[in-house]
């Protein structure tokens, strides 16, 4: 009875599927991504936070989600800390903006509550039809980067001293690890080994070990902690930023949401076979748990959750229910006991992780036309400036300003959405206003 309670709720059947292919696909899906509750302790653990808390909130998380997501919007696609927005968090609102961790969160809240609002307004496509598409896939290749370059500095492949970057040659155990690691991946992934990214941490932290480049504790003392919950401050942005740079620093990391899920929903959809028409089912749940996921995510410390594309590899072994995000959620509820090793876990074992990830979304390069001068040149901006700027809003707003100066330019202001026009003359307005600060 069990099973056909299973079976009928989430239309398993109906989908051409079996509760123990869902299972078993829930289970590839989750090893996928259980290398998230290591790389995003260490990537937060850089403003201070507590890497046993991060590790254990990044599990509670993503597994409340991806259970909400299998229950509610019935869809293989399972949920968790995202790549590339914790990054900005961490080096850009933290390291580089001088916000607290608590006010970075923050932020992140404020975004997932206005994200959640257009949703349930049903704004959110709306928004999304307002961007040009090189805008949209600039933004990926930009974080991408962010975070290949975030992997080779922590790796200790790539050395910052002051305005200068320079590749350091591995002549140390430190980034010998490193670059061990990222052959270790790379033969996995060219193997297409499922959870490769999870083995290269815990084979790299081995090496890590064996070169002394960590110590083995003599004991495990730490044990399961959730500090991090409702550890947020919604005002921190605004008192060290100013109100504008504030509003449009929020608004930047939504439209990062916004575009991650959107391809991720889209990818995974097609794959399983769910859409119809062009339609995805159940779009509107889809959204609106992806959207809880961003403010569930800043007000438990851990940055925004979004849909993962790793939920493919579940799809590939035949998940096409929701059923498959619940086993995936249970998996990471029940991984919550094994946060305390991520204490254990060095940067040189989760550096290699970022380098590959960072390369897979740079591969989001091939849908921008650099020959037309309209969609190539602001993609470039928004691309390169991210990583050099260490900042994802200067690179939006830079790629957002010069797509409108360009249609100015060549008449075709026309063409440019009304959205599109505000947000400019936003981002005109926040990189002018030091100087507006000083005359007015």
């Amino acid at each position: 009875m069990a099973q056909t309670g299973l079976d009928s709720y989430f239309k398993v059947s109906e989908r051409g599927s079996s509760v123990g292919t869902e299972v078993r696909a829930g289970v590839t899906t989750f090893l996928v991504m259980a290398y998230i509750l290591f790389v995003n302790a260490d990537i937060l653990g850089a403003t201070g936070l507590d890497p046993v808390a991060v590790a254990a909130g990044t599990a509670l998380v993503a597994g409340v989600l991806s259970i909400a997501m299998g229950v509610i919007a019935n869809h293989p696609i399972a949920l968790a800390a995202g790549l590339g927005i914790n990054a900005a968090v961490a080096f850009g609102l933290v390291l580089t903006d001088g916000l607290t961790a608590e006010g970075a969160m923050g932020v992140i809240l404020w975004e997932g509550i206005l994200v959640t609002i257009l949703v349930v307004l049903g704004l959110r496509e709306a928004v999304m039809a307002a961007i040009p598409d090189s805008l949209k896939y600039s933004i990926g290749v930009g974080i991408g980067l962010f975070i290949l370059f975030i992997g080779l500095v922590n790796g200790g492949l790539v050395r910052q001293g002051g305005a200068i970057v320079e590749f350091v040659f591995p002549n140390s155990y430190a980034a010998g690890t490193t670059l061990v690691g990222v052959l270790i991946a790379l033969v996995l992934m060219a193997r297409k080994v499922k959870g490769a990214m999870i083995i290269t941490i815990v084979l790299t932290t081995i090496v890590a070990l064996i070169l002394n480049v960590i110590d083995l504790p003599s004991s495990f003392s730490a044990s399961v902690s959730f500090s991090t919950i409702g550890a947020v401050d919604m005002g921190n942005v605004f008192a060290e930023m100013g109100a504008l740079a504030a509003i449009l620093t929020i608004f930047t990391f939504m439209l990062t949401d916004f575009f991650d899920t959107m391809g991720t929903a889209t990818a995974v959809s097609e794959q399983a076979g769910l859409t119809k028409d062009g339609k995805i089912p159940k779009l509107r749940e889809l959204l609106l748990v992806d959207s809880l996921g961003a403010a569930l995510g800043g007000l438990c410390g851990v940055s925004s959750n979004t849909s993962y594309i790793e939920s493919s590899a579940g799809v590939a072994e035949g998940g096409r229910t929701g059923l498959t995000s619940v086993v995936t959620g249970v998996l990471f509820l029940v991984a919550i006991i094994l946060s305390p090793l991520a204490l254990l876990v060095p940067s040189q074992a989760t550096a290699p992780v970022l380098i590959l990830i960072g390369f897979l979304m740079v591969g989001l390069l091939k849908h921008i036309d650099f020959t037309d001068l309209e969609e190539g040149l602001p993609a470039l901006l928004a691309v390169i400036l991210m990583p050099l700027t260490y900042s994802i809003t200067v690179g939006i707003a830079a790629g957002f300003l010069t797509h409108t100066l360009i249609k100015i330019v060549k008449g075709k202001a026309a063409q440019v959405h009304v959205l599109m026009w505000i947000v400019s003359a936003a981002c005109l307005i926040y990189f002018l206003q030091d100087w507006l600060g000083a005359y007015l």
